[in-house]
Order: structure tokens, then C-alpha cells, then sequence
């Protein structure tokens, strides 16, 4: 299979305003980031392939991002745990196609921004975040919780910068994910 070139067309700020702005006349409240204590994720200008994830597309990270992703995903094997991406980078425009087919499928918008970030404000936007897995567990399931790959990350994530995007009862009013991981500092190899 041939890696697919990174994805290059990043969202300028007039296109993300108008992604935005499609997002708010599908039924995204005008006030979903001040209510969801949520702010808008800049696309990053350059980004790393971390290789295939579960269905066998190519996913990219921040550099930054891969490099303590690679290592933790080694330190994770080095421990006997499979950490499996399922999803990494998402543009603005992706996450408001994610949206849209939800609607079509007849969700309300209400259910879905209780599982999904509105368009421009996902971390995903930023390169930074994964939705990981393990062999075994559903992807995106809550199961996911009771694996030993969740319970390797809650011990260890930390050292590589990465953090539980959404526990329970996050302040966000989006559900609980306990396989969504989003890298919130710079890593450098120790």
C-alpha cells in the first residue's frame, strides 16, 4: 500500500470561518464554545505520518505529537500493550463532514456535540490528539476503559505529555472518551 502524501490544505482563517459558519446553519449554537469552555484548534503547518491505523489509513501527528506518540507507543510494547490508533489529525472541514453525515442519519445535534466537538474545535484540528485502541476492546467504546492500554496510559501517558482529553464529568458536556489522548506539551526524548 502506498503512504499517502500529508494532508497540505490546512484552513486559512476565512475558510475556517466559513466551515464555522456552515457548522452554526446545520444547528451548532452560536454560543457552543463559551458553554462548552471550548476553544477553536489552529491546523498545524506541518505533520508526520504515525503510519496506519485500525482500517488502514495513513494518520499524521505533529511532529512533536509523533515523536512522543512513537515513544510511547514503544515504551507501551516494551510492556506487553498494543496501543492501536484508530484516529489521529481531523481538519475542520473532516469533522464538519462527520457532522453533517450524523444529521443525515437523523441524530439530533444536541446527541452529537455530546460525542463530537463542532467543527473547529476539536483537538483533533490540532495534530495533537489520538483516538486510540487495543486488540480486543470496540473502538471508541467505553469497554475501553477496562483494558489493560487504558489502564497503561492512565499510569504512564503523563511521562510522554499526554493526557485523558474527557474523564467523566468533564467540564466540556462532551461524553466520557476514554480513548481520546491529546499530547498538551512539548516532549522531548529524556
Amino acid at each position: 500500500m502506498a503512504i499517502a502524501a500529508p494532508p497540505s490544505r490546512r484552513a486559512d482563517g476565512t475558510q475556517r470561518r466559513a466551515l464555522i459558519e456552515r457548522a452554526h446553519a446545520l444547528g451548532v449554537p452560536r454560543d457552543y464554545a463559551r458553554a462548552h469552555r471550548l476553544r477553536l484548534q489552529r491546523e498545524p503547518a506541518r505533520l508526520t505520518s504515525i503510519g496506519l491505523d485500525i482500517h488502514g489509513r495513513e494518520q499524521w501527528l505533529t511532529p512533536s505529537a509523533a515523536r512522543a506518540f512513537a515513544a510511547m507507543r514503544g515504551a507501551a510494547l516494551h510492556d506487553d500493550v498494543d496501543l492501536q490508533v484508530v484516529s489521529a489529525f481531523r481538519s475542520i472541514e473532516y469533522q464538519l463532514g462527520i457532522l453533517e453525515r450524523k444529521l443525515a442519519r437523523g441524530l439530533p445535534m444536541d446527541e452529537i456535540l455530546r460525542v463530537s466537538a463542532a467543527p473547529g474545535y476539536s483537538e483533533h484540528h490540532s495534530g495533537r490528539a489520538l483516538d486510540l485502541t487495543t486488540p480486543g476492546f470496540a473502538p471508541l467504546e467505553e469497554e475501553f476503559e477496562r483494558s489493560p492500554a487504558f489502564a497503561w496510559l492512565s499510569r504512564n501517558a503523563a511521562r510522554f505529555g499526554f493526557a485523558l482529553s474527557y474523564p467523566r464529568e468533564n467540564p466540556h458536556g462532551i461524553a466520557y472518551e476514554p480513548w481520546h489522548w491529546v499530547s498538551r506539551r512539548a516532549w522531548a526524548m529524556p
